[in-house]
């Protein structure tokens, strides 16, 4: 990782059955304004699980806070997107295997 670069990002879901929060430290990389995480264990991921229950998400990189939507990148229809977060990932953290999530900042949602 280059000197100053943020290692995490803090997203936060709701739980699917609680309706609470929940807040986890993952690893993540951005491209063109949407920051991609990958989830290691697929689909029985829990934030994945939640986040397809409810998309709507908050992060926190660093100081800035921000709402936003959260979404699986389909690797069959968007293979260049998925490749791309994968790659990225590979070259930030040395590994990038797992299901690619996307999650755009609220206001770059609405655009």
């Amino acid at each position: 990782m280059k000197p100053g670069e943020t290692e995490f990002l803090y997203l936060i879901t709701m739980g699917r059955r609680s309706g609470q929060p929940r807040e986890i430290e993952i690893w993540f990389t951005e491209r063109d304004g949407h920051y991609y995480l990958i989830a290691e264990h697929r689909w029985e991921t829990h934030w994945v699980q939640n986040l397809l229950a409810e998309p709507r998400v908050r992060a926190r990189v660093g100081d800035e806070e921000f709402p936003g939507r959260a979404r699986v990148v389909d690797a069959d229809a968007e293979p260049a997107s998925h490749a791309a977060a994968q790659e990225l990932s590979e070259k930030k953290y040395g590994w990038g295997d797992g299901l690619v999530v996307e999650l755009t900042p609220e206001e770059r949602a609405k655009a």
